[in-house]
């Protein structure tokens, strides 16, 4: 049985859509128990009349919320019957409890699992690596997109060790093709960070690299794992994220101008539904936290129940497929670290 927490006060749409997306989990795997933690009267009340097996869902009152703008030493400190760090102290303490899954502030999430759950053996600094679809059809994992923003060579050659697994071992793409994030493709381009970790990353045959990306390059199909910097990353998926937000809008905008594009966009009506729900980054799950001891999935803030889904199925095919066990088992052959 894979046990999964769900912070189901954590996001703009809680505790409706988490206890919605978490229902439609535990209906399609059975083997699959959930422990649902927050404010026990209004979980109750949501799950009343809806139909599931109660011998797989546990309830663990924490009648607290965590607040998007809490500094978060303060939420670790003085929170600690919120449905959050309740969520982390119970995947620490209890060896039955595989992941949890949170859609809550991001700030308080990493401090909290950094600090009370610890890392896979080896592991330097664990990375948040979020899914976007290609243009080809497929996904690309950028790893960091915001939990480190400074990093060493030795770092983002882990990131990209990490990485690779989660690809191969939760989407079934063998030797995904790495790239590492620079300013230019050639060799030699980027500081000197990034020229040494291109010369690591041509050393590590567990990482298929194929050399540097530009950024313009992230969705064209060519990669399957992104590289880079915490701040990088993190500039790179939301910029990404917004333009297709606002291209969207755009498009709708221009359609709406003139009566002979309505009259196209009628004919059309199915291929812009389908445009927009690839687009949807709702269909892509959350960002996981690679190298925790135990598996973390932080969903987006404005996450409905389909993105609370997929962030449980994240969490569940890295728990049965032993992710964290793999991964110690690749890094701890590289011994020379830089913390």
């Amino acid at each position: 049985m894979i046990k999964i927490i769900i912070d189901c006060f954590g996001g703009d749409h809680s505790p409706q859509a988490n206890i919605d997306g978490a229902l439609t989990a535990l209906a399609k795997n059975p083997d699959l128990y959930l422990i649902l933690t927050g404010d026990e009267p209004t979980i109750h009340n949501y799950l009343s009349g809806k139909a599931y097996d109660a011998e797989r869902v546990e309830i663990v009152h924490a009648p607290e919320v965590v607040g998007c703008d809490e500094r978060p030493i303060d939420v670790i400190r003085l929170k600690k019957e919120s449905s959050m760090i309740k969520a982390v102290r119970m995947l620490r303490d209890r060896d039955d409890i595989n992941a949890l899954v949170s859609t809550g502030s991001t700030g308080a999430l990493v401090a909290a699992a950094l600090t009370r759950i610890g890392r896979v053996k080896g592991v330097i600094r664990p990375a948040f690596c979020p899914i976007l679809p290609t243009m080809n059809g497929g996904i690309v994992g950028i790893c960091d997109s915001g939990a480190n923003v400074e990093v060493t060579p030795d770092h983002l050659r882990q990131f990209a060790i990490m990485a690779c697994l989660y690809m191969e071992q939760v989407y079934g793409i063998i030797k995904p093709r790495v790239a590492l994030l620079n300013v230019g493709k050639e060799a030699e381009k980027g500081d000197e960070i990034r020229q040494k970790a291109y010369q690591l990353l041509t050393e590590t045959p567990e990482v298929n690299f194929v050399g540097n990306m530009e950024s313009r390059d992230l969705l064209s199909g060519n990669y399957d794992v992104v590289v880079c910097d915490g701040f990088s990353g993190n500039v790179l998926v939301k910029t990404t994220e917004g333009t297709a937000i606002e291209l969207l809008k755009k498009l709708k905008k221009d359609i709406y101008s003139r009566g002979i594009y309505k009259l196209g966009a009628l004919l059309m009506k199915r291929m812009f539904k389908e445009e927009k729900e690839f687009m949807n980054y709702q269909n892509y799950g959350g960002s996981v936290l690679l190298g925790t001891s135990k598996t973390v999935v932080k969903g987006h803030g404005s996450s409905k129940a389909v993105a609370v889904e997929k962030c449980i199925e994240q969490a569940y095919k890295m728990e049965v497929n032993s992710l964290s066990s793999k991964m110690e088992e690749i890094i701890m052959r590289y011994d020379h670290y830089e913390y």
